[in-house]
């Protein structure tokens, strides 16, 4: 079921309380949508899947208001049941009938919901919206859940009828909005098992978070893997606002792909619904396994890709690199760049770089292969007995030095985790481990195990001295 109306009517609202989520920013400020969001709802035996949809202007001639009518044309194309909410305060205005129009139009199945509708009267909530000739209008209040179960009963209730939607009667289920802010953020990590493409009944689903700079072209390079403009990849800065999550699947590989707002300079964040943004980019890179740093091969590396690069390195998420429209540089122009990535981002060294044209997709499938390696590092398993042997041979041909008469020593190694993988050193006086040496441990680990695409964490755990002075 699409949600459709004009800005600022509720949809976000409406679509994290069906979802029980709160996937889509919500605040008190017109456009915030832009893109399509998906997500699943249920109520009683019946799921379905709800998308929320940017402010709609049916008559819209250019520009991002255009590439977000686009948007929501296609939700309502797909959709079996449109949802059409209108404000109850702000009463029936022009754009409403203009919207109502072109639904009609379309021949799909429209509910028209009548949103903030708390507090008031049936009549004086409802009695005005007949006019758009779209039927009985449903009062509602998304953000307090009055009337939504009734109204998602009855949506799901046309498609029993066409014998799209699976189950008998809808038991009622109350959708509360505190039961939907504790589930938000309570999604159980994805297992393991498959990350190193093993068979059998569970598939692991590479989440890939797509990263960088505004106007890089992270929403082109989407559209570009979906072979449809899924997202709005508009020439202006800041376009894509939300984080988006989209599934897909590429040569027998599971994907969910996050499409997020471009992170700008600290200075540069003016509106509040950007610093929401930014929220929501950080955690989607906090939530996903792989993330792809988009650079812009016609700007010189910043300082700002080089920030979000060391959160990402701090968050010890797996990293590949993709330096954008690289078609469109000479060859003189490509040396420079290159030079200026190995300078200012060579603390990236663990990750593959790779030059890419989104638009026309120069690239894309040695980038997509690298995703998946950098994924498999990331969830390597590592033995116990092969660890301790790398490590014996590494101190073997290159001890740890000495700090002053005493010098560490290392017994043996295991894996402690993995998204990035870490291995634990039990030893004695292992506090005097220099970085050096810690790095020259690191070299030594991931060369064997082939740990190409992740950070590769080491913690080293000394052994406790019965004989301290103080010891129990």
């Amino acid at each position: 079921m699409a949600l459709v109306g004009r800005a600022n009517v509720g949809k976000s609202t409406l679509f994290n309380r069906i979802t029980r989520s709160r996937a889509a920013l919500v605040a008190d400020f017109s456009g915030l949508t832009r893109d399509r969001h998906y997500g699943e709802g249920r109520v009683g035996n019946h799921p379905f899947i709800a998308v929320d949809t940017g402010g709609f202007e049916p008559v819209a001639k250019d520009g991002i208001l255009l590439e977000m009518a686009r948007q929501t044309q296609q939700a309502i194309a797909e959709s079996d049941v449109v949802i059409f909410l209108v404000d109850a305060r702000a009463g029936v205005n022009a754009h409403d009938h203009e919207i109502a129009r072109l639904l009609r139009k379309t021949g799909q199945r429209v509910l028209l919901a009548v949103n903030k509708a708390e507090g008031m009267r049936y009549g004086s909530a409802a009695s005005e919206f007949h006019e758009l000739g779209l039927g009985e209008p449903h009062p509602i209040s998304a953000s307090h859940g009055d009337g939504v179960v009734d109204l998602i009963e009855l949506a799901l209730s046309y498609l029993d009828k066409e014998g799209g939607a699976p189950g008998a009667q809808a038991e009622e289920t109350v959708l509360d909005l505190d039961e939907a802010n504790a589930a938000f953020g309570d999604d159980e990590e994805e297992g393991v098992e498959g990350a190193e493409g093993e068979a059998g009944a569970h598939q692991h689903r590479i989440k890939l978070a797509i990263v960088g700079r505004p106007n890089v072209g992270k929403s082109t390079l989407i559209n570009t893997l979906l072979g449809e403009e899924r997202v709005i990849a508009f020439d202006m800065p800041g376009t894509t606002r939300d984080a988006i999550e989209i599934d897909f699947e590429r040569g027998g590989v599971a994907y969910t792909l996050i499409d997020t707002a471009g992170l700008r300079r600290r200075g540069k964040v003016f509106e509040a619904v950007e610093k929401f943004s930014v929220i929501k980019t950080l955690q989607a890179i906090e939530a996903c396994n792989v993330v792809l740093l988009m650079l812009d091969a016609q700007t010189e590396i910043s300082d700002q890709d080089a920030h979000i690069a060391g959160f990402v390195l701090e968050t010890g998420r797996a990293l590949v690199v993709g330096i954008n429209k690289w078609d469109g540089l000479d060859s003189h122009q490509r040396e420079v760049i290159l030079r200026d990535f190995e300078r200012k981002l060579r603390f990236l060294s663990f990750a593959k770089m790779h030059t890419i044209s989104a638009l026309n997709g120069q690239g894309v499938n040695a980038l997509i292969k690298s995703v998946n390696t950098a994924h498999a590092a990331a969830f390597a398993k590592l033995s116990t007995p092969k660890l301790t042997r790398i490590l014996q041979a590494a101190v073997e041909q290159q001890p740890p030095p000495r700090k002053g008469i005493f010098r560490p020593k290392m017994r043996y190694a295991h894996q402690g985790g993995q998204n990035p993988p870490l291995i634990v050193i039990h030893g004695n006086a292992l506090d005097a481990i220099s970085d050096s040496y810690r790095r020259y441990l690191e070299t030594r680990f991931r060369t064997t195990f082939k740990l190409e695409g992740t950070p590769l964490r080491i913690e080293f755990k000394s052994s406790h001295n019965p004989y301290a002075q103080g010891a129990q």
